[in-house]
C-alpha cells in the first residue's frame, strides 16, 4: 500500500544531482594550487556528506590542516565558477518531481546555500521547490534533528507524514532523530554498504520508485 505523505525533502547531492565530478575536480584544484597530493575519485566521493569544511579537511588530512583556511578560499572561489561544468541531474528526477507537484518540497543539504542555490536553478528545478535550505541557512546540519524540527515549522505536516529522500546516512539518521520518514537512494554518491547497515525506513535503487511508494 501507498504512505501517505504531506511533504517532501531532497537531499541534493547524490540525489537529486550527480555532483561527484565536479566536487572531484574542485577538490583536487585545491590540492594542486597548494603543491599538495592530489586525491582519487573514490577518496573525495567518500568524504563527502558533512558540508564542504569537513570535505577539505579530510581531503587534506592530518597532516596539511594549517591549510584548511587558504584551502578554503582557493575552492570556493573555483567551485563558484565550475559547479555546474559536469553537474546533471540524474536520470527520472524530474519525473518524480512533477508527479508530487502539488506536495510541498524542501531541498535540505549540507552544502552551503549559495552552491546550492545555483545548482538547483543551473538545474531549472527550482519551480519545483518551495525552499532551498544549506548549511548556512541555519545554525543547525543533518543529522541534527533541530534542523527538521525548523523545516516543520515552516512548513507544517504531521512528522508521520513527513519523508526525506537522501543517499546518505545523514539523511537516514536525521529522519530517525527527528521522527520522520526516510526513503534511501542506493545508486547515489553514498556508500551502499553503510546505507544499508543505516536501516531506512524504504529504500530505491531507482528514483521513479518513489512514486510507487508514496502519494
Amino acid at each position: 500500500m501507498m504512505k501517505k505523505i504531506d511533504l517532501m525533502i531532497f537531499d541534493l547531492d547524490g540525489t537529486i544531482a550527480s555532483t561527484g565530478d565536479d566536487l572531484v575536480l574542485c577538490i583536487n584544484h585545491t590540492l594542486k594550487t597548494l603543491n599538495l597530493r592530489e586525491r582519487t575519485k573514490k577518496d573525495i566521493i567518500g568524504f563527502v556528506g558533512d558540508g564542504i569544511s569537513k570535505l577539505m579537511e579530510r581531503a587534506l588530512g592530518s597532516r596539511y590542516r594549517e591549510y584548511q583556511e587558504e584551502a578554503m578560499r582557493i575552492f570556493s572561489a573555483y567551485y563558484a565558477e565550475h559547479l555546474l561544468d559536469n553537474t546533471k541531474l540524474y536520470p527520472h528526477v524530474e519525473e518524480v518531481l512533477r508527479n508530487f507537484e502539488n506536495k510541498p518540497k524542501v531541498v535540505l543539504t549540507n552544502k552551503r546555500y549559495p552552491y546550492a542555490l545555483m545548482i538547483v536553478r543551473g538545474l531549472k528545478i527550482e519551480k519545483y521547490f518551495t525552499e532551498v535550505i544549506g548549511a548556512d541557512s541555519t545554525p543547525f546540519l543533518k543529522p541534527d534533528r533541530r534542523i527538521i524540527d525548523s523545516v516543520l515549522e515552516k512548513h507544517p505536516a504531521e512528522r508521520h507524514r513527513a519523508l526525506i529522500v537522501g543517499d546518505g546516512v545523514n539523511d537516514i539518521a536525521v529522519a530517525r532523530n527527528s521522527g520522520i520518514m526516510s526513503c534511501a537512494f542506493l545508486n547515489g554518491l553514498g556508500r551502499r554498504d553503510d546505507l544499508l547497515k543505516a536501516k531506512a525506513d524504504y529504500y530505491c535503487e531507482d528514483i521513479r520508485e518513489v512514486n510507487r511508494l508514496f502519494r
